[in-house]
């Protein structure tokens, strides 16, 4: 177990998990007392127009993976001239469907602190003038929908949603949806056809949803983590945000640390920072195991080495490096653990939750896992390596939406950074994984 140095402490940043280990930390009690509903006192009194420019000059970018300036996609938003309602009813759909392994982030902020994310859909309803939100949460997160329902209502008793909210002359309702369970839904077009009633599929763009998002009206769709960072950008202004992380990615992130660390968990650092630190903030490996290679933001982006221990844990830095910041779910396996086989239950991942609405991610898929049974079992080929990576070719910017790029993240990465046990598996050299039943129309 190591001890954390004083400089690496010092990228700890709570922001969004301050509260989380308060007593009762989801009332709105505890809320209140710390700071809570205050930065929607402050919003109420500002323009919509100034909130959207405060998020721009803040520089808060999309926690849900893709990356893309908040404040830029508010202000995508059609507006009326100003004083005028809009003509068209306008909408904010939080992304609460965190479901791609590893990601871990949004639940616990729901589960221990639901009022910052309630706050936060607030003034962020009011920016974009919607005069009603819907979070939409994942199914089988029960629990976490009941603290945030929960805080709905404490939010409509106390005066915070509703009609002429603290007298503002504003009326926001929320809605708190429960969707059924399928990872596509956490692709915004097919999450809004959720919603909508709609069996959950990704829709062709454009049009976009800032003009033609929920019931063909102008709609912006958020993470959880972007919302819960707009109170405190309103109380703490922009210059304060931009104090943390770096020059291009602005604020604290919370990264989600798990598999073979002494300490998994969520740890809410200044962006840029590294995985040395954040294992060293972890406690470090757990004993007897070395870090062989990582995910940095969830299984669907490409994997990392142990080379990349020192790259900066941003948009850029990541980029640089060949991956995606994505959910900055950094998942840690070690040289105890395969990557072939890795790989391989994240191709089940995918081929099981594939909307199977276009033809690359729904038989790419399939025929990949199946490569990897035949592998696994000692069975491979060479020429198996050659059809996983023209698979990868004809799934990647060739499917319906960015879900399935995201299968083949790890497929070649792995191939890119470990193709020797792919090797060892096809030559002899390390034993079968799986038995033959695995291969039951595999062939």
């Amino acid at each position: 177990m190591t001890t954390p140095r004083p400089e690496t402490l010092a990228k700890l940043t709570p922001v969004l998990t301050k509260r989380w280990l308060s007593p009762d930390a989801w009332r709105i009690g505890t809320y209140e007392q710390l700071d809570g509903y205050a930065a929607l006192r402050k919003a109420l009194k500002a323009h919509p127009d100034d909130l959207i420019q405060l998020i721009k000059d803040s520089g808060l970018r999309g926690r849900g993976g893709a990356g893309f300036p908040t404040g830029l996609k508010w202000g995508f938003i059609p507006q009326q001239p100003s004083g005028n309602p809009p003509t068209v009813p306008h909408y904010l759909v939080v992304n609460a469907d965190e479901g791609e392994p590893g990601t871990c982030k949004d639940l616990p902020l729901m589960t221990h602190d639901p009022h910052a994310l309630v706050e936060g859909v607030i003034i962020a309803s009011y920016a974009i003038r919607a005069a009603r939100a819907y979070i939409y949460i994942r199914g089988e997160a029960v629990h976490a929908a009941r603290r945030l329902r929960s805080a709905v209502q404490e939010a409509y008793d106390k005066g915070y949603l509703g009609r002429n909210i603290l007298r503002s002359g504003y009326d926001l309702e929320l809605v708190v949806h429960s969707g059924a369970g399928a990872y596509i839904c956490g692709e915004e077009t097919a999450l809004l056809d959720s919603l909508e009633g709609f069996r959950g599929q990704p829709r062709l763009r454009p049009p976009f949803p800032a003009t033609h998002g929920l019931y063909a009206s102008p709609t912006v769709v958020n993470n959880v983590g972007t919302i819960a960072s707009v109170p405190p950008i309103v109380l703490g202004g922009a210059d304060w945000w931009k104090s943390m992380g770096t020059e291009k990615s602005s604020g604290p992130m919370i990264y989600s640390l798990s598999g073979r660390v002494a300490n998994p968990g969520q740890y809410e650092c200044s962006m840029g920072v590294t995985l040395r630190e954040l294992l060293e903030l972890a406690g470090g490996m757990q004993p007897g195991h070395n870090l062989r290679f990582w995910t940095p933001g969830g299984s669907s982006t490409p994997l990392l080495a142990a080379e990349h221990l020192d790259v900066p844990l941003d948009f850029e830095g990541v980029a640089a490096a060949g991956s995606i910041l994505g959910t900055t779910a950094t998942q840690i396996f070690s040289d105890q653990d395969c990557p072939v086989y890795a790989t391989y239950r994240w191709l089940e991942f995918y081929h099981h939750e594939s909307c199977g609405k276009c033809t690359p991610c729904r038989e790419g898929n399939y025929w990949m896992v199946r490569v990897y049974r035949r592998i696994l079992a000692g069975q491979g080929t060479h020429e198996d390596l050659d059809t996983l990576l023209d698979t990868c070719d004809n799934i990647l910017g060739r499917s319906f939406c960015g879900l399935g790029d995201g299968a083949t993240s790890s497929v070649t990465s792995s191939l890119q950074y470990f193709k020797q046990d792919y090797l060892d598996y096809i030559e002899g050299r390390t034993a079968p994984k799986l038995s033959d039943k695995t291969l039951v129309g595999a062939h």
